[in-house]
């Protein structure tokens, strides 16, 4: 019998979205976080574009987009890296910067795949308590450990959809050791760009990184493309791990047009501001718990886990998948994607039913 290693056997299996509706059911999956556009239409033509190289490896340095990138958010483009979503740069940190001998330190609720880069690195993987569903930056430093090598945040959060305020950021990289890695993965940062409080900047201190991706507000996640900016001696090290050919050249032909067209990608954003709103609102009057989102999705807090589940049920008896969040110790809790108008309309229909049918 062949065996995996001790530290993989030992691992739960990445949860997946379970996508199936009832028989005489239309699916709505409202469990991504996918965007609720397709990209835009410049960033589809040029993906169309791809077959013409498709005998030829994709350019491993990924110049013409980094070279957007930098233009956009003016930023040194030696200092990006793209990977195959932001889910390969948190895998390949994980294992540039973390071992055995260390650990890995996260909110209580974040994103499941920081345990996943940190116990395939074989790293401890810790835990801060967050405060009313936001990271809470004393909960964070009263974590560290002397061993903490890699603290991950993601601003806003998944899958609370909080976020906390660049000062708050600042605060706790300046509470960090010298010696620890912040990571801050703005997965959802074009949802919260209005804001104006980038933080590209701390890059610059040399032990800070930031993370984003193109399958959100670009609507690319279909073609798996992510990027970051790293300090030179990060990357170097990263480079070492990383697929050389790791993003396909439909992929950046795609993703270096869709950031000529900012007005699409704000738009998008625009109209996923505006139905998440209107949701919270809805299921806010409905009594439900919706705590402010700056993404594309909501956190829906039940009375009890029993709750969620029944909740669940009776979503999914109509072909509508919310993410059930027990495995980020939120049972509690359902987190709906903002699609389509229609899509939405529906699943907030349901949740309005259920709750009323409790009162009953």
């Amino acid at each position: 019998m062949i065996r995996p290693a001790r530290h993989i056997a030992a691992m739960s299996p990445y949860a997946l979205a379970q996508l199936k509706a009832p028989a005489g059911k239309r699916l709505i999956s409202l469990s991504q976080n996918e965007s609720l556009r397709p990209p835009s239409r410049r960033a589809i033509e040029a993906a169309a574009r791809a077959g013409d190289a498709g005998h030829l490896y994709p350019d491993p340095d990924w110049s013409a987009l980094r070279a957007a990138l930098s233009g956009l958010h003016g930023i040194p483009a030696e200092g990006i890296l793209c990977g195959n979503g932001s889910m390969e740069l948190i895998a390949c940190l994980a294992q540039a910067f973390a071992d055995e001998r260390n650990a890995v330190l996260a909110p209580a609720h974040a994103y499941p795949f920081f345990r996943t880069a940190a116990q395939m690195a074989r790293a401890r993987f810790d835990l801060a308590a967050e405060r009313d569903r936001h990271v809470c930056v004393d909960a964070m430093l009263a974590a560290v450990q002397p061993d903490t090598r890699i603290v991950f945040v993601a601003n806003p959060g998944n899958p609370t959809g909080t976020r906390i305020p660049r000062h708050e950021l600042v605060r706790l990289r300046e509470g960090l050791p010298d010696d620890t890695l912040l990571v801050i993965d703005e997965a959802y940062g074009e949802f919260a760009d209005h804001l104006g409080e980038a933080m590209f900047d701390l890059v610059g201190r040399g032990d800070t990184v930031v993370l984003r991706t193109f399958s959100k507000a670009y609507g690319l996640a279909g073609m798996r493309v992510g990027w970051g900016l790293f300090p030179p001696e990060i990357a170097r090290e990263l480079r070492k791990v990383m697929n050389p050919n790791n993003i396909a050249v439909a992929g950046q032909l795609a993703a270096t047009a869709a950031l000529a067209d900012q007005d699409y990608m704000v738009e998008t954003c625009r109209q996923t501001a505006a139905l998440r709103d209107g949701l919270r609102a809805r299921l806010s009057k409905a009594g439900y718990d919706v705590p402010e989102s700056f993404s594309n999705f909501v956190l829906i807090r039940m009375e009890s886990p029993d709750d969620a589940r029944r909740a669940d049920e009776a979503l999914r008896a109509e072909g509508v998948f919310l993410r059930p969040q027990g495995g980020v110790g939120l049972a509690d809790c359902l987190r709906a994607t903002i699609g389509v108008a229609e899509d939405v309309d529906i699943a907030a229909g349901v949740l309005e039913r259920w709750a009323e049918g409790e009162k009953t």
